[in-house]
């Protein structure tokens, strides 16, 4: 039996069994609402794909038990659900979450105790026009494989760094990328969005249609306005890379900051360059490490703007050329944990980036005391954020995200918390918010704290939307308003940032 058949036997036999479950009653109303409106993927918690779909979320503690998942194959399935789910009385009264790729960690990011999520995961293929070099990727997509895709054509587009993360969700929360440097962060490479809307209407944004809901969408989180089905991007003409991962000895960490420091300070100088440093710790390393990831998007081998990061001396290294995709593919962060995070930006003052490696330490040594599990990994990264991201977004309209406002070169500051067990999630959570504070504190005392937070870095505890600034929310409340006058996706559809609560 070839895959395509197997697949296409597995679809007829789970209609079968959803059928059965449903007339048994085991599953929500909305539910077999969804069923009998014709939707042929709708699982519910006696299902083994259930099973597989939950525990494909990144982060443990997003593994929530909606009454089922629902998943359409198509934009027409997006508006049949939204109808169902807006408009049946099935459905009245029944919460709904939207879930791309599914890397957004904290709970209620992303997925939904009881009611259902729609789940984009089946919406995952990418077409390349070779006349307009736009690429069209729905969003429950994973970059490895737009990458993948893309290579026989010689092109890639300006997505996620790392292979498994999922197109919806990055995008639509500003997305940092190999590329930012020359043609501004990945919301700034899209050229069009399909979106369903909560009145089951599918428009399309961009500047000449709907071109406010087309900024708003650009950093502004879709789910606030409608679900996305497609997004058209920007190709770029695919050279082979230069980078990959370097490891560096705890004792090399005074000479990090340093080399950050002059990066940040003239990042702008040389666009194709981007680099990552990390301060991180596992179980398995036993204690920290330096960890850089480099990368030259024009493949040039060890350019002279990397001179002060490649004198520090490496334990180990995987410095290359290789394709978009190959580069990729080598950064991933562990499933299997409650993935707990948190951001700030700063100013380039190398006395705020000792601040923070001291405060990493200090946590980790009180947490190998107080956690009472040693598997856990504790990291914090570093990535310069030049003004050009933004000079290079404004000349394609600009986004909503107000880092405009910021004229300098900056630091986004990234700490990753990853724990076992709720219990230890829970005090994870209060040890890194007193963390924050502190970072922030000191970072204020020397006018140093910036007032940006990227979106897809935020902890849930954290309010990343009003760091946009009082104009920029302003315009996203208007246009919620606007796509969206019956706030369907701010009081049905909850999980998510969302510009109500900012």
């Amino acid at each position: 039996m070839s895959i395509k058949a197997y697949v296409s036997f597995f679809a007829i036999s789970a209609a079968v069994a959803h059928a059965q479950t449903f007339t048994n009653g085991t599953a929500g109303t909305c539910c077999d609402t969804l069923l009998a409106n014709g939707l042929q993927h709708v699982y519910t918690p006696n299902d083994t794909f259930y099973q597989t779909r939950t525990s494909s979320y990144w982060s443990l503690a997003a593994q929530l038990h909606p009454n089922c998942y629902v998943q359409p194959t198509s934009t027409s399935d997006v508006v049949l659900i939204v109808d169902t789910l807006v408009k049946d009385p099935g459905c009245a009264g029944t919460q709904f979450a939207v879930r791309a790729g599914g890397h957004m960690p904290w709970t209620n990011a992303n997925n939904i105790d009881n009611g259902v999520t729609v789940d984009l995961g089946l919406m995952n293929k990418t077409t390349f026009d070779e006349t307009s070099h736009v690429a069209s990727i729905q969003p429950g997509s994973r970059w490895g494989a737009v990458y993948q895709y893309l290579e026989q054509f010689n092109y890639t587009v300006a997505g996620g760094r790392a292979f498994d993360v999922g197109v919806g969700g990055f995008i639509m929360g500003g997305g940092n990328t190999f590329f930012a440097n020359r043609f501004g962060f990945g919301v700034d490479n899209v050229k069009n969005f399909e979106v369903v809307l909560a009145s089951g209407e599918v428009v399309n944004a961009n500047q000449e249609e709907n071109n406010d809901l087309f900024l708003v969408l650009k950093g502004g989180v879709g789910s606030n306005y409608g679900i996305i089905t497609r997004v058209d991007m920007y190709g770029i003409e695919s050279h082979q890379l230069w980078g990959g991962i370097a490891i560096h000895d705890k004792s090399t960490r005074p000479q990090h900051l340093e080399a950050h420091t002059y990066w940040v300070e003239h990042d702008s100088e040389y666009p194709p360059g981007s680099t990552v440093m990390a301060f991180t710790y596992s179980k398995a390393l036993g204690n920290i490490t330096v960890v850089n990831f480099y990368q030259d998007t024009v493949g040039t081998v060890a350019a002279p703007a990397f001179d002060k990061w490649l004198a520090i001396p490496r334990t180990s290294e995987t410095l290359r050329l290789g394709s978009h995709f190959n580069m990729a593919s080598e950064i991933d962060i562990p499933y299997g944990y409650r993935q707990i995070l948190w951001t700030t930006t700063v100013r380039n003052d190398i006395r705020i980036y000792k601040r923070i490696a001291e405060l990493h330490e200090q946590l980790l040594e009180e947490w190998k005391v107080e956690g009472g599990d040693p598997d856990f990994n504790l990291e914090v990264n570093m990535q310069a954020i030049a003004r050009s991201f933004t000079d290079n977004g404004l000349a394609r309209g600009g986004n909503i995200m107000g880092l405009d406002r910021v004229q300098d070169n900056v630091t986004m500051v990234l700490f990753i918390f990853a724990v076992k067990t709720p219990e230890l999630e829970v005090r994870a959570t209060e040890k890194l918010k007193l963390v924050a504070e502190q970072v922030e504190g000191f970072a204020s005392s020397v006018d140093g704290l910036v007032e940006w937070k990227h979106l897809n870095y935020a902890g849930g505890f954290q309010d990343p939307l009003k760091s946009y600034g009082a104009e920029n929310l302003e315009k996203m409340k208007a246009a919620s308003a606007k796509y969206d006058p019956d706030s369907v996706f701010q009081m049905k559809s909850t999980p998510g940032f969302k510009v109500s609560k900012a």
